[in-house]
């Protein structure tokens, strides 16, 4: 990292709630590889050490649990006062941090800790969808606390347009970095054979939905497109993902769906598991069905599989992954008819796998861990500025 820093082998803390089995989770712990593999003394900081992908986190990411207790917030914030206060790292990356932990921990803590806030999600959809609207202290926090970082990395130019907006900052002041979702490892997980009756030769194309079971990823409206693409061509439909225990309705409103539908045969939940991007490469078609996204990384996966891909063009980021249907089939949020019609038209007419891939390079882990560097890179600057 050519930079002037504060310390001869610069380090980075990324900061997030919990390792969690979700797309702003995985990036986060990508970036934390990444750092790790540059040279970077990385350490992985969590308000609470819990989550599936704890066991991922890799030898040379030293691995933070805050412990955290409830109010979590306040915990969180006065438990990262601490570790900023012991370690000083020369750079925090937050993520999945509406109330600004990082930033008020640092101020806390009194140390120079550059801030670096990562908007994974769209925010104003994230706090309609699940605070009721607007009207709350959420959007008050961002706007508040946000424009205290030293600099804020949003994972698609929608997101980036929200949170500019929303915290009261020109769009410039944000910065898009996609999310780094190709790994080294990610051809050998693409290759992993499968073990399930469904992708045996000469059964029916299968239909792929990932994500977790929650209001966001709209897999009713899947489901609804899916018995309308069973009554026109023959095809299954798998969605892995795992029930959140927040939306506790979600799973057994989407089973009792597949029932009254008489899909219990075609429909399959299997839940969580650990090489999804094997079951991308064995499908015909994947579909992202959400209200909302922060990037989608689940869409570049499917890209970097080969495999065909129909998403919603929803706010924000399958539509710039897709460049706006260069690579994919989009459909109208909530509208399962259209869907249905995208999947349809995949299974007739599948995209060149290796167009697809050569997309998904945009999203390589080394092209964004640099792009990241240079965020660093540039606030080192201003630091050296300022001390001359």
């Amino acid at each position: 990292m050519p930079v002037t820093l504060r310390s001869q082998q610069p380090s980075v803390s990324l900061f997030i709630p919990n390792l969690a089995g979700g797309g702003a989770e995985r990036a986060m712990l990508h970036l934390a590889q990444g750092f790790a593999a540059r040279g970077l003394k990385t350490d992985l900081v969590l308000a609470q050490g819990e989550g599936a992908y704890l066991d991922k986190v890799p030898a040379n990411v030293r691995l933070i649990n805050l412990k955290a207790k409830s109010p979590v917030i306040v915990s969180k914030t006065w438990a990262l006062r601490r570790y900023l206060q012991q370690e000083k790292p020369d750079f925090l990356l937050s993520a999945l941090d509406i109330a600004s932990s990082a930033t008020l921990a640092q101020r806390l803590a009194g140390v120079p800790t550059r801030i670096v806030m990562c908007v994974q999600t769209n925010l104003s959809q994230q706090f309609q969808d699940r605070h009721g609207g607007s009207g709350n202290v959420r959007p008050f926090l961002v706007r508040q606390f946000y424009p205290w970082a030293d600099a804020i990395v949003a994972a698609s130019q929608g997101t980036a347009r929200d949170v500019a907006q929303m915290a009261g900052l020109s769009e410039d002041k944000v910065q898009v970095i996609y999310n780094p979702v190709v790994m080294p490892n990610l051809v050998e997980k693409i290759k992993a054979p499968i073990d399930h009756p469904w992708f045996a030769a000469g059964e029916p194309p299968v239909v792929l939905g990932v994500g977790r079971l929650v209001k966001q990823k709209d897999f009713l409206t899947l489901v609804r497109a899916f018995d309308l693409v069973r009554q026109r061509h023959p095809a299954r439909l798998m969605i892995l993902g795992e029930a959140d225990p927040r939306e506790p309705l979600v799973k057994p409103e989407l089973e009792a769906l597949i029932q009254e539908l008489g899909l219990q045969d075609n429909v399959s939940l299997p839940g969580f598991v650990e090489n999804p991007y094997a079951y991308m490469a064995q499908s015909a078609v994947f579909v992202l069905s959400s209200i909302y996204e922060g990037f989608g990384n689940v869409v570049a996966e499917a890209l970097a599989a080969g495999t065909s891909v129909v998403s919603t063009d929803c706010e924000s980021g399958p539509a710039e992954i897709l460049s706006n249907g260069k690579y994919g089939r989009l459909a109208p949020v909530g509208d399962f008819k259209a869907l249905a019609d995208g999947i349809i038209a995949a299974l007739e007419q599948p995209t060149d796998a290796e167009v697809l891939q050569q997309r998904a390079n945009a999203f390589a882990m080394d092209n964004i861990v640099g792009q990241y560097l240079d965020v660093l890179e540039n606030l080192s600057r201003q630091d050296a500025l300022q001390a001359s």
